[in-house]
Parts: structure tokens; C-alpha cells; sequence
């Protein structure tokens, strides 16, 4: 494998404690504090004019046609612009030409690798092993640095209860507490312990806030929910990326509440700097400032950027895309005309500036391609991570008469589906800078893997989305003549991602009357879904014996689906999301309220439907494994406590099988009697264990104050008396319980 500037290519026990709005993790945007920087910035903002402070709050799409205005310090920032040569052409003019030498931060959408391509955020959430993401992001850094990225819009930390919405590809999935360990672990790998390093980039938590709520799961659409909401589900893994020391954020799209993400000074202002202590700076999504005039929140450019910068957006992305920008024609006659204060300016890029001297940038301008092609992790380091993260992100839905794992001395396979001889669709939306040809197959997977003997037969049977059976017939002779049919259907890449919203998530085109088709054979089918949502697969999980979630996994996509079919890993993989029968259902997510009238499908008037179940296909935190794991004597050694005091629980997990295998352990709380309604149940904690054959281990979690703690009326944080239900199983529906009492 190599990269574009001429470069070669334990058990995981992980407890985490957050609680809504305050979340526990190790680092702190503090750690990156010096009196030394800010006296630095102090200094250079007063040597600078309103131009040049006004072109730090500049970002523009590609560098083409731009030196001048760089060389009059009128922009702070590019995205777009990759390579080391043209990075440090475009940095020389900076650096070298302009009146005040200030580096340009160059920004990029390394969202899941950038050479080396790795699942997408969602099928890496599905590992529930932020160790091993935390490597994957790492890696990323190293690749992107070294073709000069300094930044990147990275990691989307949105939840998502609508998988219509696109971009729940990108995200964590629908729980908050996984989702805030998920942000901490990228933004630990993105920037490191100290993102000063030539390896480390700049991480960038996005879209603040609530876009994952959009309305009918459509992109870019509103989003309104009450505050407790927002503070409850939608913060917590913002405010864990803020904890763990995030250089940047991003605004959103959508409109919260009715009043633009993007130009929201609650938010941005309020929660974010007053209330977290946030001294980064934040970024627009592309010209969602110019886009305040859609909104009908601004009459024209001018009023949007001086609403942009007051609520507390620091750079304008790309804004106004054909003018060029929003806040760079209109800032300097905002301040002139006394409309806006200079100090506004003066702040928003003082907090660009210290995130350019944390990060280096006025060191250290240059990308120094010597130094990437003597250090980077080498090759094989690089596939290697991602294989073990593609492997761990894998979810068996469904393993009818253990029909998995397949032996390699099957005489004959059939391997059928748009998706499996296909090295684009598995990168995913949102790759950057990929080497498709180093893409595995799954057909190649497939064939590396089995026996010299084995017949392996490929038909495409299909396009992905169209309406054409006229390969239908190929592909059911193959699969005549074949002992097993592995079926790779699903999505294209851009099917999910931005700008990819589906109101039915079932597979496209006819790929399900291919399944149908090659079923009613006889013969054993194996379907491998590839995908970057859930999707309502009600006929498929009723009538197909096996079923394998892969998700996108980008560069090892073969390799690590042929090491779950044929055995030679254990799947591991849990869902960070509900799978919804239908799409009526959503959402159906897993920590609901119990309403008055809790569900009860012999009763009437309770909350339910009258066609079909609540409950989802396949929960959250599910997923199967080669072995069978039995969960025994839940203890916990109060039954009494006080409001600070914990609670230690223990379980006993052991391997009832006969092979090695990895699982997840998953604590679960529930609060039964509260001043506000409380959910049905929260993720609270998880540890990855791996047990062999035989082996029983004793899991321990302390259940602290602040795992017990919600939001009172008033949205005041508070811990209340009364009883408590702790639950511990392999998912969220099979659990464990046991009870203690908090007491005055």
C-alpha cells in the first residue's frame, strides 16, 4: 500500500463513567493551556489590522486563484487542498509573503481513514472497543498529516434515533453514553496526548447541535425538541469530545428550536464556552452561514454574518460559495458602521490563533515528507488495525443451525450480489483519499480463503438499486451447482452519508427478489449485508438460516468478512443501533419512556401498535457469537446507600462453548421512581472480555453518584431517593437485575 507522498504502507477492558450534560474522561481542553501561547496571541492580535484578523475567520474551498489574498492575510483557512507539495506551496505564500507570517490551518474530511480506510464510524462503534478506534484515528492522523491536513472535520458525534437519516452512517449510533466514549476515543487518536506532534491533527466534533433529530430523517431538515431532550441525549458526546481536549467544533445545518444551528447563541455561547469552558474555536458547516437566508432567519449576506459571528461561529466554511465568502466582504463594514463590536472579531480569532500555536502550526508550517517517510507506521502495522477493527465491527444477526462457521473444504460456494466482487461500494461514504485498488473484495476474501479445492462460482445476480433481473437466471444455475450460497447485498456508498436520507430502508432495486429467488433453491444461503444503516430485513430474518452484518469496513472488507465466515475469527460485533422491523416503528430506540399505559401486546389500550410488535428486529447491543456465553449470580454488595456513596456490582460470564470468544458485558441502570420520568433503561458501562472454552470470569463495575444522577425539573443536575435496578447482560433486552436503594 502506499500513500501520496511517496510512502511504504490483549483483551480490551474498558469502563467509562458519564452522566448527560458532565461526562469523566481523562483529558481536558485545559491540558493544552500555556500562559506562554496566550501571551504569544495577546501579542500578534495587536500587531494585526481588521483585515488580517477578519481573514483568520476566512476558510475557502481549494487554494486556486487565492495566493493574492493569502498574501494580504485575508484567509485563515483552506479545506480541499491535499498533498505535501501544494500544501507547502500555498503555506510558503502564507508564511513567507504575508505582512504578519500567520500559517494557514488546512482542513479536511478524515472521517474514517484517509489512505488506509477503515469501517465507517457506525460498523466502528459496532466493536464497542474505543482502544482499538482510538488506534484506527491514530493511524488516520499519521496519513493525513503526512499529505498535509492539519484538521480534520472529524469526529461526527451526532445521535441518531432516524436510520432514514444518512448520516447516521457517520455517527455512534443512538445511545449517548456510547456515543460520548466513541467521541472521546477519536478525538484521543486524532490529536494524541499533545497535538503539537507532526502526526497529530486537529480534531473537529460535529454538527453542534442535534442534527441526528432531523424531522423525518431528511438531511439538512428542522429539529424540535424540548431541552431536556437536547441536554439528555443529543450534548453528552459534544461536551465528552470538549473533555477530551477537541480543538475545534462545528455548527450545524438545521435549525434547533427555531432558531438556526449555525447563528444559535444558546448553544454556541451559553452551554458551549460559558457553561464547558470551551476556549477552541468554532467552524460553520459549508456556507451554513449564507444559509441563514434560507431560513428566513436573515434578510441578506450581511445580516447572516453578523448573526454568524454573534452567536459565536469563529470561521466561516466555504460560505457564499459562488461569491466566496460571507463573513470577509461584509465583517469590516458590520464593525465600521457600529453594528458590531471589534472585540467580536477580535475574539473569534483569537481563539483561531491559539488553536494554530496548540497545534504547532507557527513552529512547525511545513509538511516534512523526510520525517512521514522515516516514521509512519509501516504497511502492514496500517492493514492490520484496520483488519482487527473491520473483524470487531462485524455483527452475526443470525446463525440458524450454526450454519456459520463454514468449512474451507466445501467443494463448491456460490458468491452472489452487486456487492461482492465490488471494491468501491465497501469504502463507504465520506472515504478520503482512498487507494481503491487496495480495496479487498469479499469475492476475494472469499477465494483466499477457502481450500485448493473449492469450487468458488461468482455471479452478480443484480445491479444495487435498479430494476433489471436478466442476470437473475446466472446467478441461480451457480448457485444449482453449489453446497453453500453467500449472498453480499445491500447499499451503495452513497446511499448513506450526507445528502443520502431513504423514507424506505429496505434493500434497493430488487435484491431481495434475487434472495427470495435463490432461496426457494433449497439450498443454505448466507446473506452478508453491506450497508451504513439499519435496514428492515423482516423477510429476510424470518426465512434466511444466517445473517451477517459487515456494515461498510472500507480496505479489509474481504479479508475480515472471510475470517468471520469461515471461522478463523469469532464475531464479536454489537449494535450501537435498534434495527426496526418497519419503518413505521422508528424510532425505536431502546431507552424509551413507559408512558402511562406501558406496552402490553394482550392489552389494547396500551402503547402499541395494532399490526405489528414494539419491538425492533434486532436491538441495541445485540449481536450473535460462534459460542454461547452464560451470565450467572448478579451481586452487588449494598442494597442501601447514600447519594455519595457507590455501589460495586458483580456477574459471573462464562464460555459454555467450544471455542475462544470475545463479549461485551453491558450494565445497564434504571431509576423507578423520579421527579421527572426517567428512561426505561441507560448504558452505563461496558467491559470487552474474551473467555475460552470452559473459562468463567467474575466482572466487576463500580456504579458511581454520578451514574445515578439526572436532571430535575428545574434541569438541575440531582440525585434523588428511592429504588434502583442494575442490569447486566450481552444486550440491551437479555439481562440480569438486581436492586438497591438510595436513602436519605
Amino acid at each position: 500500500m502506499k500513500i501520496n507522498v511517496s510512502l511504504s504502507r490483549p483483551i480490551i477492558i474498558f469502563f467509562f463513567t458519564v452522566f448527560f450534560v458532565r461526562t469523566d474522561f481523562s483529558q481536558s481542553s485545559t491540558k493544552y493551556q500555556s500562559a506562554d501561547i496566550e501571551k504569544k496571541v495577546a501579542d500578534l492580535l495587536s500587531k494585526m489590522t481588521l483585515d488580517e484578523k477578519i481573514g483568520q475567520l476566512v476558510q475557502f474551498s481549494g487554494d486556486s486563484g487565492r495566493a493574492e489574498l493569502v498574501r494580504k492575510g485575508k484567509v485563515g483557512s483552506f479545506l480541499n487542498v491535499r498533498g505535501a507539495n501544494e500544501v507547502n506551496m500555498i503555506q510558503k505564500v502564507a508564511v513567507e509573503e504575508s505582512r504578519l507570517g500567520i500559517p494557514l490551518i488546512m482542513g479536511n474530511d478524515v472521517i474514517h481513514g484517509y489512505n488506509t480506510t477503515f469501517p465507517i464510524p457506525l460498523a466502528e462503534a459496532s466493536s464497542w472497543n474505543p482502544e482499538l478506534v482510538t488506534k484506527a484515528a491514530k493511524i488516520a492522523a499519521w496519513e493525513a498529516s503526512a499529505n498535509g491536513t492539519h484538521w480534520t472535520f472529524a469526529p461526527m458525534v451526532d445521535i441518531a434515533l432516524d436510520p432514514r437519516w444518512g448520516r447516521i452512517a457517520e455517527g455512534a449510533g443512538e445511545d449517548p453514553y456510547l456515543g460520548s466514549v466513541m467521541a472521546a476515543a477519536q478525538v484521543k487518536g486524532f490529536q494524541g496526548d499533545n497535538f503539537l506532534n507532526k502526526n497529530s491533527i486537529v480534531a473537529c466534533a460535529k454538527h453542534f447541535t442535534a442534527y441526528g433529530g432531523a424531522q423525518g430523517g431528511r438531511d439538512y431538515n428542522s429539529v424540535d425538541i424540548s431541552e431536556r431532550t437536547l441536554r439528555e441525549i443529543y450534548l453528552p458526546p459534544f461536551q465528552a469530545a470538549v473533555e477530551s481536549g477537541a480543538g475545534t467544533l462545528m455548527s450545524a445545518f438545521n435549525d434547533l428550536n427555531g432558531i438556526p444551528a449555525s447563528a444559535n447563541h444558546f448553544i454556541l455561547t451559553e452551554i458551549l464556552r460559558n457553561e464547558w469552558g470551551f476556549d477552541g474555536f468554532v467552524v460553520s458547516d459549508w456556507n451554513s452561514i449564507a444559509e441563514l437566508i434560507n431560513h428566513g432567519f436573515a434578510e441578506d449576506k450581511k445580516e447572516a454574518a453578523l448573526k454568524g459571528i454573534t452567536a459565536g461561529v469563529d470561521m466561516d466554511m466555504a460560505g457564499d460559495v459562488e461569491a466566496g465568502n460571507v463573513y470577509l466582504p461584509n465583517l469590516k463594514s458590520l464593525v465600521e458602521s457600529g453594528e458590531l463590536s471589534e472585540e467580536i472579531i477580535n475574539k473569534s480569532a483569537e481563539r483561531i490563533l491559539r488553536i494554530k500555536y496548540r497545534s504547532g502550526l507557527f513552529d512547525d508550517p511545513y509538511v516534512d515528507s523526510i520525517y512521514f517517510a522515516e516514521n509512519i507506521p509501516s504497511s502492514e502495522e496500517r492493514n492490520q488495525t484496520a483488519l482487527q477493527l473491520s473483524r470487531e465491527s462485524i455483527v452475526l444477526l443470525k446463525n440458524e443451525g450454526s450454519l456459520l462457521p463454514l468449512k474451507k473444504e466445501l467443494k463448491s460456494i456460490a458468491v452472489i450480489g452487486p456487492l461482492a466482487d465490488n471494491q468501491e461500494d465497501p469504502l463507504g461514504p465520506w472515504s478520503a483519499n482512498p487507494i481503491v485498488e487496495d480495496v479487498v473484495t469479499a469475492l476475494k476474501g472469499i477465494q483466499e480463503k477457502v481450500s485448493a479445492g473449492t469450487i468458488v462460482a461468482y455471479a452478480k445476480g443484480c445491479t444495487i438499486d435498479s430494476s433489471d433481473t436478466s442476470d437473475f437466471n446466472e446467478a441461480a444455475e451457480i448457485a444449482r451447482n453449489s453446497e453453500v450460497i453467500i449472498m453480499v447485498m445491500g447499499e451503495s456508498r452513497d446511499m448513506s452519508g450526507e445528502a443520502a436520507s431513504r423514507a424506505d430502508i429496505n434493500l434497493p432495486g430488487v435484491q431481495l427478489e434475487l434472495i427470495q429467488k435463490i432461496y426457494e433453491l433449497g439450498k443454505p444461503v448466507v446473506v452478508v449485508l453491506m450497508n451504513g444503516r439499519p435496514l428492515t430485513i423482516e423477510w429476510i430474518a424470518e426465512n434466511i438460516p444466517a445473517v451477517v452484518e459487515s456494515w461498510f469496513l472500507g480496505t479489509q472488507t474481504g479479508n475480515a468478512i472471510a475470517d468471520v465466515l469461515f471461522g478463523d475469527f469469532n464475531p464479536c460485533g454489537k449494535l450501537p443501533v435498534s434495527f426496526p422491523r418497519y419503518v413505521g416503528q422508528i424510532p425505536v430506540n431502546y431507552n424509551y419512556k413507559s408512558t402511562g399505559r406501558p406496552y402490553d401486546d394482550e392489552l389494547k389500550f396500551t402503547s402499541r401498535y395494532i399490526d405489528y410488535p414494539n419491538s425492533p428486529r434486532y436491538p441495541f447491543g445485540f449481536g450473535l457469537s460462534y459460542t454461547e456465553f452464560k451470565y450467572s449470580n448478579l451481586k452487588l454488595d449494598k442494597t442501601k446507600i447514600k447519594k455519595n456513596e457507590s455501589v460495586e456490582a458483580s456477574i459471573e460470564v462464562m464460555n459454555a462453548g467450544s471455542v475462544s470468544g470475545k463479549e461485551v458485558i453491558q450494565l445497564y441502570i434504571k431509576d423507578l421512581v423520579a421527579s421527572v420520568t426517567r428512561p426505561v433503561k441507560e448504558l452505563k458501562g461496558f467491559q470487552k472480555i474474551e473467555l475460552k472454552p470452559g473459562e468463567t470470569k467474575t466482572i466487576e463495575f463500580v456504579i458511581t453518584p454520578k451514574m445515578l444522577s439526572f436532571l430535575d425539573v428545574n434541569l438541575n443536575e440531582t440525585i434523588e431517593p428511592g429504588e434502583f435496578h442494575v442490569m447486566i447482560g450481552g444486550n440491551s433486552e437479555e439481562l440480569l437485575k438486581a436492586s438497591f436503594e438510595i436513602v436519605e
